[in-house]
């Protein structure tokens, strides 16, 4: 698939068939999140991929129980340990947040590439979610994403919902058009 057709079409994913997902394919989409570029290289993520249907319900009610993501296959969990270095003024210590959501923004894309549907999921208990999966104290979830075949292809369609260019971009300084 065309990389920009991938890009244009990326949608969040709210309803999921009953469909397995195929090894090599979800690992395709890991290895996409992998090999995401991050701060000198720091690479502060961990992924946890949950299949158990029980565990997934869990995973759902944590995350203000958001109810679709119980339908998906695959929960991803995207974590990031803060290791206190910084590299970019007054980033600091948000840059893990920024590393981490680089990769799992790589994953949503490959995973669209396959013909997979994702919902970044920002919304949840990050303290409670830790202690269900065992995430040691030093990493904290910076997104989950529920992944599988979309009920309907039809879901993957450009957004007509963006503001236009020449409303987000100025040149040389703000304000230049």
């Amino acid at each position: 698939m065309d990389f920009y057709q991938v890009i244009k079409t990326r949608r969040s994913v709210r309803s999921y068939k009953k469909k397995e997902i195929p090894q090599d394919v979800l690992e395709r989409v890991l290895d996409a999140a992998r090999i995401a570029p991050s701060g000198s290289n720091r690479q502060p993520w961990k992924f946890i991929v949950v299949r158990d249907e029980q565990r997934i319900k869990k995973l759902a009610q944590l995350c203000h129980n958001q109810s679709f993501i119980a339908q998906a296959p695959v929960v991803i969990a995207g974590c990031g340990r803060n290791i206190h270095y910084n590299r970019g003024g007054w980033m600091g210590d948000y840059s893990v947040i920024v590393d981490v959501a680089i990769a799992f923004d790589h994953l949503t894309l490959a995973a669209r590439a396959e013909g997979l549907g994702t919902c970044w999921i920002g919304s949840f208990d990050n303290e409670e979610i830790k202690k269900y999966l065992g995430i040691p104290e030093d990493y904290n979830v910076v997104a989950l994403t529920p992944l599988g075949y979309p009920e309907s292809d039809k879901v993957f369609c450009e957004t007509i919902d963006r503001l236009p260019l020449e409303e987000i971009i100025f040149y040389e300084a703000w304000g230049k058009k």
